[in-house]
C-alpha cells in the first residue's frame, strides 16, 4: 500500500495503534494485557482490535504472542502521534490549556482532524513561536486577552441569548 493509502480506521483503532506505539516507544515489546492496561479496555476489546489491524497488515499479532507493528503499522502510528503532538503543543503553548486538559483533549480531537486541519495548526503555531522569536508575543498577548475578557462568560451568554 502506498504512504497515502486510507486504512479507515475507526477512533478506537487508532487508539491501539498509538498505544502499541508507545508501548513499543518505550523499549517495551507489547502485549495484549499491556494494551488493555493502557487503554482500560477488556482483554478480549484487545483481541478484536489486534485482529483488525492484523488484517489490514498494520501489526504482526498471534494469539497470545508479542504484537509488532508493521512498516505500514509504525507509519501510521507515526502519524496519528504526530498529530496528537501538534494538537496538544496548541492546545498547552498556544491556549495555555493544562496538560492533563490538554492530553484529554488531544486524544479526543485528533481523530476528527484531517490533514489540512493538521498543516494548518502546524502553520498557526509556528507563526506564533517566530513573533515571539522576533519580540512580539502574541502568546502573552491572546492569554491576557482571555483573562481580562472571561471569554467563557461570553460563550455561556451567547448560548442562552
Amino acid at each position: 500500500m502506498s504512504p497515502t493509502t486510507d486504512y479507515n480506521l475507526t477512533a478506537s483503532l487508532e487508539d491501539y495503534l498509538e498505544a502499541i506505539f508507545n508501548i513499543s516507544a518505550k523499549g517495551s515489546v507489547a502485549r495484549s494485557k499491556d494494551i488493555a492496561q493502557m487503554l482500560d479496555v477488556s482483554p478480549a476489546s484487545v483481541t478484536g482490535a489486534l485482529r483488525t489491524l492484523a488484517e489490514k497488515e498494520l501489526v504482526n499479532y498471534k494469539p497470545y504472542g508479542l504484537v509488532t507493528l508493521t512498516p505500514e503499522g509504525e507509519n501510521e502510528a507515526r502519524r496519528i502521534v504526530h498529530k496528537h503532538n501538534i494538537i496538544k503543543l496548541f492546545f498547552v503553548d498556544i491556549l495555555g490549556i493544562d496538560h492533563n486538559t490538554a492530553q484529554q483533549a488531544a486524544c479526543e480531537a485528533e481523530h476528527s482532524f484531517g490533514p489540512k486541519i493538521i498543516n494548518k495548526l502546524v502553520s498557526f503555531v509556528e507563526f506564533f513561536s517566530r513573533q515571539s522569536s522576533q519580540g512580539t508575543d502574541l502568546v502573552k498577548q491572546f492569554r491576557e486577552f482571555c483573562n481580562a475578557n472571561d471569554v467563557g462568560e461570553t460563550i455561556k451568554e451567547a448560548s442562552n441569548g
